[in-house]
């Protein structure tokens, strides 16, 4: 039996770290000030809970049970303009979830929050590190766009670190999520049971051409890294035409202009390529048509090209006994208002699922927005997924 009032509460306390004041919004990017604080809260959150409260090397909070048990949670950091249940809804439910449970003598359950899912170093850092896709020594050389290397944020934490937690006492991982899209508020159902997630790539790409004065140099003497930019995007567009399906997705996100005044001519430009798909071998695709615009770009226009390092995670389809339990908890709690979906968006379970079975469910996105302080869900369907949760963690230990 869970206490809804108390998960609501949990909830709305979380989201005072890192309050941006514009709704109910938050500020709370990995390792900032405001992301330490409230993982000192969750910790001890955790331990009023019964539960064994650990820190592992980058930062990744756990709430343990003794014992095999059941993995929930997500993570509490947040995008630069964040939402107050992108990530904080998984970890107050799996808390809850595991709080009610030894409160009633059910099973044991145990907890996490994941450093850095957001992708402040690269694409869920602290999940990718723990899998062992990545080695700490590999993740501590990436840099955040100010070029602040992970170790340097890391040690930020360091003073509660402990070790590396052995993903063997779990017997599977549930992760709760809002949808972050428009589908289940447009059907009007209260909960998505995840099929599978999309694959995804992410790199930084440099164009450096040739800084001068806006207003003596001739345009065809240029080496505009803007308009080299602009070129590639409309390369790679006309590229993907004849691979993309409608579901795939493709996002420049951050430029840096260099040195971004409006009297010179820009002489460098760095810029995010992410793609997103269902389909390894199209993701791989998509990369050959970015690497050969951007060389066509550079190699036209007499600039230099230089790629970061590609990041990703391929598609992950969700285990079928977890899925199961999910789908029978949803028919009880919202009987002919639930639906089998894919994600879009990157989870932490994608990583998870090196170790263990992963399963993952939704709950509506007012308008489809997240990723912006405008994000929310009816308090209602948030009760509605933290009760599916409950009822799928109870069918799993029966």
């Amino acid at each position: 039996m869970v206490n809804s009032d108390r998960f609501l509460n949990s909830l709305h306390e979380l989201r005072t770290f890192g309050a941006s004041g514009v709704g109910k919004g938050v500020v709370r990017p990995a390792y900032s000030d405001e992301d330490i604080a409230a993982r000192e809260w969750l910790i001890a959150k955790i331990e009023q809970a019964g539960l064994q409260a650990h820190v592992d090397p980058v930062g990744s909070v756990w709430g343990l049970a003794e014992g095999p048990s059941l993995l929930l949670g997500s993570h509490t950091d947040s995008q630069p303009e964040g939402g107050w249940l992108d990530g904080a809804l998984g970890a107050m439910a799996a808390l809850e979830v595991a709080r009610s449970a030894r409160e009633n003598g059910g099973p044991a359950v145990s907890v996490v929050s994941f450093q850095d899912e957001e992708g402040r170093f690269g694409v869920t850092t602290g999940s990718t590190v723990w899998s062992g896709k990545m080695s700490l020594a590999e993740a501590d050389m990436l840099t955040d766009k100010t070029w602040v290397t992970f170790a340097e944020a890391r040690a930020k934490m360091a003073y509660l670190a402990g070790d590396f937690v052995d993903p063997k006492q779990f017997t599977g991982f549930i992760e709760m999520h809002i949808e972050q899209g428009p589908w289940l508020e447009k059907s009007g159902d209260a909960i998505g049971v995840v099929t599978d997630i999309v694959g995804i790539r992410d790199m930084r790409v440099t164009f450096t051409g040739e800084q001068n004065h806006a207003g003596t140099t001739p345009m065809h003497l240029r080496k505009d890294a803007f308009q080299a930019l602009n070129d590639f995007a409309s390369r790679i567009n006309a590229g993907f035409a004849d691979v993309v399906t409608p579901s795939t997705v493709w996002t420049i996100g951050h430029v840096s202009l260099h040195p971004n005044a409006s009297s010179i001519v820009p002489g460098k430009v760095t810029f995010s390529m992410q793609w997103r798909d269902g389909d390894s071998k199209r993701l791989a695709q998509m990369e050959n048509i970015i690497r050969d615009a951007a060389s066509s770009v550079a190699e036209g226009r007499g600039m230099g090209l230089e790629y970061g390092p590609l990041l990703g995670l391929e598609p992950v389809a969700m285990d079928m006994r977890l899925r199961s339990a999910l789908c029978d908890s949803a028919n009880v709690a919202t009987p002919g208002k639930w639906r089998e979906m894919p994600s879009g968006a990157l989870h932490d379970a994608t990583n998870v699922a090196v170790h263990m079975p992963v399963a993952m469910l939704f709950v509506p996105s007012i308008n489809g927005i997240s990723h912006a302080f405008a994000e929310d869900t009816d308090e209602a369907d948030l009760v509605t997924g933290l009760e599916v949760l409950a009822g799928a963690v109870a069918r799993l230990s029966n």
